[in-house]
């Protein structure tokens, strides 16, 4: 939901977040830089489904393969790449955040302030 400055609500936003990854720090801080408090998923011990990793992926306009860390070993194809992220979330590339607006890999960071705009 959009405020009255045509933020999002900070129930709303939802960020897949790694503390480690600078990144998602920093796209973290710019979240909360624009008075949006998300809720964070720390995806590494709370994994998503397979269900909600697709979900996510195909709402940020992405194939599997492109969700995937650049590090990450390629796979032959989607359904391939989405059974290695399920099984081990450490592959899925981050952060991605969701909201009303849609949803981003925010990479680079900046990408998140398009979710934000009116």
């Amino acid at each position: 939901m959009a405020g009255a400055a045509g933020r999002v609500s900070a129930s709303a936003a939802i960020i897949w977040h790694n503390p480690r990854c600078s990144k998602s720090r920093a796209v973290l801080a710019l979240l909360r830089d624009a008075g949006v408090e998300p809720a964070v998923r720390a995806y590494l011990t709370d994994p998503p489904s397979r269900g909600e990793l697709e979900g996510m992926i195909a709402r940020a306009g992405l194939s599997p393969r492109e969700a995937l860390r650049a590090d990450a070993p390629r796979f032959a194809g989607d359904a391939a790449a989405s059974d290695a992220m399920a099984a081990d979330p450490g592959l899925i590339e981050r952060p991605f955040v969701s909201t009303p607006r849609g949803a981003a890999l925010c990479r680079p960071p900046e990408r998140v302030l398009a979710l934000l705009e009116k």
